[in-house]
């Protein structure tokens, strides 16, 4: 029973710790862009974007190259996540005890074996889904980017419109993709969670520890103003 108490601790402030974090995120990624590291990619993808498409004889290739590259990055991340998660099953399905009883710390029962099992497969269904999704947008982008955008043309409204639909589609691939790999990460903690619920926990800390210093940007937040990155997803 004692041990099964310490699952039902650490395991849910291990998760309450990574949810406050990307709330936390979210807020300064919404209202601060420019101290984020997602918020100066967006702004440079915008710069990008436009600039693929005011000279689309001269860049058109670039772009089709750049974008069938975060394809392929996607891809890979898809194949990779569908591939585990197939492995996942099969383990599930086989019924087999855990035999790393001995550095398991906590709950030892196979019902709590088959919930960390399941959570992990989760995760990883869920990585594919943002990737294919990342690929979804991907795709589009590289059809429109090379329609022809030239500024004081009697179609500017239209136009206008084509580019911000093309920003926003590879603002959405991008944010998939990371929305993706972030996942990842998380499953690392969900796999060190069949050994017990203390490396679970550790494991959240440190890989919130990590993530500050991937997600934060200490340059740009002071010399960039809040209007030039405008997010919209």
């Amino acid at each position: 029973m004692e041990k099964r108490v310490i699952d039902y601790m650490l395991v849910p402030f291990g998760l309450l710790a990574m949810v406050a974090y990307h709330c936390w995120l979210l807020y300064r990624v919404r209202y601060q862009p420019a101290t984020t590291v997602i918020g100066v990619n967006a702004m440079y993808r915008r710069f990008w974007v436009r600039a693929m498409m005011e000279d689309v004889k001269k860049n058109g290739m670039v772009s089709v190259e750049t974008l069938r590259n975060n394809m392929m990055a996607s891809t890979l991340l898809a194949s990779v996540a569908i591939m585990l998660s197939s492995l996942i099953a099969v383990l599930m399905a086989s019924g087999g005890r855990n035999k790393t009883e001995l550095f398991v710390f906590g709950d030892k029962s196979e019902a709590s074996l088959s919930v960390k099992y399941f959570c992990i497969l989760a995760c990883f269904l869920v990585a594919f889904i943002f990737n294919v999704q990342s690929i979804r947008y991907f795709n589009q982008a590289s059809i429109l980017i090379n329609v022809p955008y030239k500024k004081k043309s009697q179609n500017d409204q239209h136009q206008q419109l084509n580019v911000d639909f093309v920003e926003r589609n590879v603002h959405r691939g991008s944010f998939f993709w990371s929305l993706g790999l972030r996942t990842f990460y998380f499953s690392f903690t969900l796999f060190l969670w069949i050994f017990g619920p203390l490396p679970m926990f550790v494991s959240s800390l440190v890989l919130i520890f990590m993530l500050y210093f991937l997600d934060v940007s200490f340059e740009y937040g002071r010399v960039v103003d809040v209007s030039d990155t405008d997010i919209s997803y």
